[in-house]
């Protein structure tokens, strides 16, 4: 009798799991304006903190082997085009060019200028998309997720380099615009 009750048990937990995983991909209840708000606040820090560097501190690298000021800013623009044309089947609207920004881009106004266009790159793509759209499952990294996944993923990399860019203005003596 004992093994009869195991073998109703494991359908049963299954069960109860189901729910659970089914919850787990699911786009959390107001996402998309979350998303809008936290993304707005991060990027207009970004561009202040971007126009506030001096122009002749875009090449400067805290040491050998990292990312300079501009490369920095410029790899958010990177993924901020690569994500959605690999994980969403949005085009950067410049083809590819931004494979070579990282390399290229050290003039200020440039840098600014790009930077810019791709958080409102950004911005336009969270702003069309419908709950379905966020709900729709792609792969990033290797793994099935949502597309909201692909959303949050942008923010925590810009997040990542926004500290990264606070650092290195620090390390120039340039205070961030929203800590004066």
């Amino acid at each position: 009798m004992r093994c009869d009750r195991s073998i109703l048990l494991l359908p049963t937990l299954l069960l109860l799991l189901l729910p659970v995983a089914a919850a787990a991909q699911s786009t959390p209840p107001g996402f998309k304006e979350e998303f809008l708000d936290q993304f707005n606040a991060s990027a207009e820090k970004l561009v202040a903190l971007a126009n506030a560097m001096p122009a002749e501190k875009m090449t400067w690298r805290p040491m050998e082997g990292v990312y300079s000021v501009a490369q920095a800013y410029m790899h958010i623009a990177r993924y901020n085009y690569a994500y959605p044309e690999e994980s969403l089947g949005v085009p950067a609207p410049m083809g590819k060019a931004y494979d070579r920004w990282e390399a290229e881009a050290t003039e200020k106004d440039d840098v600014v200028r790009i930077l810019a266009a791709s958080l409102d790159h950004v911005r336009h793509i969270a702003q069309r998309m419908s709950a379905a759209d966020l709900e729709k499952t792609t792969t990033l990294y290797g793994r099935q997720v949502g597309q909201w996944s692909v959303l949050f993923q942008l923010l925590t990399h810009m997040n990542e380099h926004l500290g990264q860019s606070i650092a290195y203005a620090r390390m120039n003596h340039v205070v961030p615009p929203w800590s004066r």
